[in-house]
């Protein structure tokens, strides 16, 4: 009876002293996390972020700190910039290849309408030609088909059809399944694949089977053209001057013999808000495209997440799905998800962590060994180019973030 009287008294000490020491990290970590975001707007390096942590099926930290739009054309601090909120939509570019297009090929493959190793010609005519034949949706998935990383679409297409016709039409940069190349190309191709098998607009099929399902009401593309108050939104940068250097600039290596940077000029020449920021997207695909257009909040992107790794929000992909696509390839990424640990955004992960960045500044990291989950959402672009004429690097602050998170929340 005594050794079980000291058992439970040993119990009692543990837990008495764990939960302190548990509510002592967290607020730390709530004050760091702050303290690095504020030092980055107070420094005028971004506008705004709003960074959410949720930890074994709590939110630890939902911080919104910084302006919607902050600086003008030239740079210069705005008189009176609108506070950020929780409810503010993100342009989340590339994020759209894995909360819209990756999740959509998954649900194709749960369904058996697809599978990763069917070949891209099966769908697409165009790609039965014999330099393209051996092209597969997994090597779409995971950047190893040989396409181009960027082409600027917009000098040879205005509508999503015209845009496929012109990639299937471009030839191959490197050989078939042997290198890694990140290309927006193939996720363009991707959105194609989901119209054709679906028989519905890629938007109308991700809104109908991901968005309204999971709940993420505040996840859509061009938000500025619907005629439904969707929410409030976060300014990106002022036109698209990053692209037009791509293009002018031949020291960034995007050289094509059949384009002259001067012959065409449909560039904006405004603040974009609610408009995609990413050029082939806007003018080449109508707003909409398997590699960027959506826009979206944390907490829809949490729903995602939460569906992902099979805690909450609907079983609405199979275990086997989600196994399927999450597991590492010869280069250490999986299907659509970037799965690298040596990635600077989550270096250090454990083994089975997955995420995703966004050219506009947003980020989502998930370790499901530790049911933890970072979504970081911050409006770079706001700022302007740089003198060097580059966007703000955020890898730091994220790495920042990241490395906080994993050290105080076990």
């Amino acid at each position: 009876m005594r050794s079980v009287l000291c058992h439970l008294t040993c119990l009692c000490l543990f837990f008495t002293q764990a939960v302190p020491a548990q509510e002592n990290n967290e607020k730390k970590l709530l004050t760091v996390l702050d303290s690095l975001l504020r030092k980055e707007v107070e420094a005028a390096q971004i506008a705004g972020g709003i960074l959410l942590v949720k930890s074994k099926g709590r939110v630890i930290c939902q911080k919104e700190v910084g302006y919607a739009s902050r600086f003008d054309s030239s740079g210069n601090l705005l008189s009176n910039p609108e506070h950020l909120t929780r409810h503010h939509l993100f342009d989340i570019a590339s994020l759209t290849k894995v909360v819209g297009t990756t999740t959509s090929i998954m649900l194709l493959t749960d369904e058996g309408k697809l599978h990763p190793d069917d070949y891209v010609g099966k769908y697409i005519p165009a790609f039965k030609a014999p330099d393209k034949k051996e092209i597969t949706i997994r090597q779409l998935l995971t950047h190893t088909a040989g396409l181009y990383e960027w082409y600027p679409l917009y000098y040879r297409a205005q509508t999503r059809a015209e845009t496929y016709a012109l990639i299937a039409s471009l030839p191959l940069k490197y050989p078939v399944g042997k290198e890694r190349h990140y290309s927006d190309l193939g996720f363009i191709l991707l959105g194609q694949i989901i119209e054709i098998i679906s028989k519905q607009p890629l938007e109308q099929f991700e809104n109908r089977h991901i968005f309204i399902p999971l709940g993420m009401k505040h996840t859509l593309y061009n938000p500025a053209r619907r005629k439904r108050d969707f929410g409030q939104l976060a300014s990106t940068s002022y036109g698209n001057p990053y692209e037009y250097r791509m293009v002018h600039d031949s020291s960034l290596g995007f050289v094509f013999k059949e384009i002259n940077p001067d012959q065409w000029n449909g560039w904006r020449h405004y603040t974009l808000s609610g408009e995609v920021n990413d050029g082939n997207c806007w003018y080449a695909c109508e707003g909409v495209n398997g590699a960027a257009g959506l826009f979206s909040t944390a907490d829809d992107l949490q729903q995602l997440v939460g569906m992902l790794t099979g805690k909450e929000a609907g079983g609405l992909i199979s275990k086997k799905t989600r196994d399927l696509f999450l597991v590492k390839d010869q280069f250490n990424n999986g299907l659509g998800w970037m799965m690298d640990t040596a990635n600077s955004f989550m270096k250090g992960a454990p083994e089975g962590s997955f995420g995703h960045t966004g050219f506009t500044g947003t980020s989502i990291a998930v370790i499901p060994s530790r049911q933890l989950s970072i979504i970081l959402l911050v409006n770079r672009q706001n700022r302007g180019l740089l003198p060097s004429k580059e966007y703000y690097n955020l890898n730091p602050l994220r790495r920042q973030v990241f490395e906080t998170v994993l050290k105080l929340l076990n």
